[in-house]
């Protein structure tokens, strides 16, 4: 089944979705934001907006290892919003209230004892569980806490939570390009490497070196080395995805250009990356 098309509208839906769940929670959950929602709270400087997203992607390292209490009040907090899982994959659970879009919550984890891609179910829940995926727990590892503010039911509702630094989510990132080769992966990656809040390409290698310089080796290495190779020039994949994105979103903005940024900017940071 292919994904609803992404998009500010249904980025608002997404956020008050995670808004509700948080105030239903009843305190600051342990899980990590990763995700669509993440890049305009690293970029919120950004001359251009960011294209949005359908879904809520959480990490959830920090909350399985709270035990079954925080798992058991997490699934009610999701059945008390109004979500719903999926019959085959306990890790994603969609609220289909809403007549604008259908929103997901998906949950990830990165457990050493678990396969890449395995389910994880949660203890004590009837159906809750997290997809196993290698690179999410570094969002586990480096988050920031922030405050949220979305407008539910008609008021705005602020709620603070534990979402992924830059370079917990640019590796995280890398990881997903790597393992699913998706388009909407580059384009993320290009514009959080080119429009980050801390200043390019150059500072977000700086802060990545900075927390993880120790953990730039094996499949984290091999997933930097696939993303420079898609953007190793304007005609690349992940240029491509980048530009036309963009361009999409933004017409008056010059494809040609776009594409160039985006190599100069995921080849400088890569480089950086794998020469420390």
């Amino acid at each position: 089944m292919s994904e609803p098309p992404r998009s500010r509208e249904a980025r608002a839906l997404a956020e008050s979705a995670l808004v509700r769940l948080v105030r239903a929670y009843g305190a600051t959950p342990e899980f990590v934001l990763l995700g669509g929602l993440v890049p305009d709270l690293l970029c919120s400087g950004a001359p251009n907006a960011h294209q949005g997203t359908t879904d809520v992607d959480v990490q959830v390292d920090l909350e399985i290892a709270g035990g079954a209490v925080n798992a058991a009040r997490l699934e009610a907090a999701l059945t008390e919003v109004g979500f719903t899982p999926d019959s085959e994959k306990v890790w994603r659970w969609r609220d289909k209230t809403l007549a604008a879009a259908v929103i997901k919550i998906e949950f990830l984890a990165d457990l050493d004892y678990a396969r890449n891609g395995e389910t994880v179910k949660f203890n004590e829940c009837e159906h809750l569980g997290a997809a196993n995926l290698r690179g999410t727990g570094f969002a586990a590892r480096d988050w920031d806490l922030r405050t949220i503010t979305s407008t539910v039911d008609g008021k705005e509702i602020s709620v603070e939570v534990r979402v992924a630094t830059l370079p917990a989510y640019l590796l995280a990132k890398a990881h997903a390009a790597y393992g699913r080769n998706l388009p909407k992966d580059w384009y993320d990656i290009a514009y959080v490497t080119l429009h980050n809040d801390d200043g390019g390409p150059d500072a977000a290698a700086d802060r990545v070196l900075a927390v993880f310089a120790a953990d730039l080796t094996g499949q984290t290495d091999t997933a930097l080395s696939e993303l420079g190779a898609n953007f190793v020039d304007e005609h690349a994949q992940g240029a491509k995805a980048f530009a036309e994105t963009m361009v999409g979103l933004h017409p008056d903005l010059d494809i040609d250009r776009l594409a160039n940024d985006g190599v100069a900017a995921v080849t400088l940071f890569v480089s950086r990356l794998r020469r420390q």
